[in-house]
Protein backbone atom coordinates (compact mmCIF):
# COMPACT_ATOMS: atom_id res chain seq x y z
CA UNK A 1 0.00 0.00 0.00
CA UNK A 2 1.59 3.34 -1.51
CA UNK A 3 2.10 6.04 1.46
CA UNK A 4 -0.63 8.55 1.05
CA UNK A 5 -0.44 12.21 1.80
CA UNK A 6 -2.40 13.06 4.88
CA UNK A 7 -5.01 15.36 4.02
CA UNK A 8 -3.86 18.87 4.70
CA UNK A 9 -6.18 20.31 7.83
CA UNK A 10 -7.58 23.90 7.50
CA UNK A 11 -6.28 26.48 10.22
CA UNK A 12 -10.06 27.80 11.60
CA UNK A 13 -8.91 30.92 8.98
CA UNK A 14 -8.67 28.95 6.41
CA UNK A 15 -11.64 27.10 7.00
CA UNK A 16 -13.93 30.63 7.51
CA UNK A 17 -12.24 32.09 4.10
CA UNK A 18 -13.86 28.93 2.13
CA UNK A 19 -17.15 29.53 3.56
CA UNK A 20 -17.43 33.10 3.11
CA UNK A 21 -16.59 31.95 -0.84
CA UNK A 22 -19.11 29.33 -0.72
CA UNK A 23 -22.68 30.28 -2.50
CA UNK A 24 -25.82 28.82 -1.09
CA UNK A 25 -27.50 27.85 -4.49
CA UNK A 26 -24.06 24.86 -5.46
CA UNK A 27 -24.49 24.04 -1.86
CA UNK A 28 -28.38 23.55 -2.23
CA UNK A 29 -27.57 22.20 -6.40
CA UNK A 30 -25.28 19.67 -4.22
CA UNK A 31 -27.57 18.65 -1.89
CA UNK A 32 -30.76 18.45 -4.45
CA UNK A 33 -28.34 15.86 -6.34
CA UNK A 34 -28.11 13.82 -2.83
CA UNK A 35 -31.69 13.75 -2.12
CA UNK A 36 -32.48 12.79 -5.52
CA UNK A 37 -30.06 9.92 -5.10
CA UNK A 38 -30.93 8.52 -2.08
CA UNK A 39 -34.95 8.85 -3.12
CA UNK A 40 -34.18 6.63 -5.91
CA UNK A 41 -32.14 4.65 -3.75
CA UNK A 42 -34.92 4.01 -1.00
CA UNK A 43 -37.01 2.56 -3.92
CA UNK A 44 -35.03 -0.35 -4.73
CA UNK A 45 -36.43 -3.53 -3.62
CA UNK A 46 -33.82 -4.92 -1.65
CA UNK A 47 -33.83 -1.95 1.01
CA UNK A 48 -37.49 -0.53 0.35
CA UNK A 49 -38.17 2.46 2.38
CA UNK A 50 -41.45 4.60 1.08
CA UNK A 51 -41.87 7.11 3.90
CA UNK A 52 -38.15 8.08 3.90
CA UNK A 53 -38.57 7.75 -0.49
CA UNK A 54 -41.86 10.27 0.12
CA UNK A 55 -39.83 12.87 1.76
CA UNK A 56 -36.98 12.64 -0.89
CA UNK A 57 -39.52 13.90 -3.00
CA UNK A 58 -41.25 16.17 -1.21
CA UNK A 59 -37.76 17.63 -0.47
CA UNK A 60 -37.23 18.33 -3.97
CA UNK A 61 -40.54 19.91 -4.65
CA UNK A 62 -39.89 22.43 -2.25
CA UNK A 63 -36.41 23.76 -2.77
CA UNK A 64 -36.09 23.63 -6.64
CA UNK A 65 -38.22 26.31 -7.12
CA UNK A 66 -36.28 28.12 -4.40
CA UNK A 67 -33.24 28.03 -7.10
CA UNK A 68 -35.28 30.12 -9.74
CA UNK A 69 -33.25 32.96 -10.75
CA UNK A 70 -29.85 31.36 -8.85
CA UNK A 71 -29.24 28.73 -11.10
CA UNK A 72 -29.84 28.44 -15.36
CA UNK A 73 -33.23 27.48 -16.08
CA UNK A 74 -32.07 24.29 -18.04
CA UNK A 75 -30.88 23.12 -14.34
CA UNK A 76 -34.32 23.86 -12.79
CA UNK A 77 -35.69 21.73 -15.65
CA UNK A 78 -33.30 18.76 -15.02
CA UNK A 79 -34.25 19.10 -11.53
CA UNK A 80 -38.13 18.99 -12.12
CA UNK A 81 -37.74 16.39 -14.59
CA UNK A 82 -35.71 14.27 -12.10
CA UNK A 83 -38.92 14.89 -9.28
CA UNK A 84 -41.42 13.61 -11.83
CA UNK A 85 -39.33 10.77 -12.44
CA UNK A 86 -38.50 9.91 -8.66
CA UNK A 87 -42.41 10.40 -8.62
CA UNK A 88 -43.26 7.74 -11.28
CA UNK A 89 -41.02 5.19 -9.46
CA UNK A 90 -42.67 5.71 -6.47
CA UNK A 91 -45.93 5.45 -7.64
CA UNK A 92 -45.14 2.05 -9.19
CA UNK A 93 -42.97 1.31 -5.56
CA UNK A 94 -46.37 1.89 -4.27
CA UNK A 95 -47.95 -0.32 -6.43
CA UNK A 96 -45.51 -3.21 -6.18
CA UNK A 97 -46.06 -3.32 -2.05
CA UNK A 98 -49.89 -3.27 -2.48
CA UNK A 99 -49.30 -6.29 -4.96
CA UNK A 100 -47.00 -7.80 -2.63
CA UNK A 101 -49.58 -7.66 0.50
CA UNK A 102 -52.53 -8.79 -1.70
Amino acid sequence: MADEPEPEELSPEELLEHIRRMKVSDLLLSTITTVAQLGYAKLDPAGRDLEQARLAIESLRVLTPVLEGAVPEEVLRDFSQVTSNLQLAYAKAVDEEKEAQE
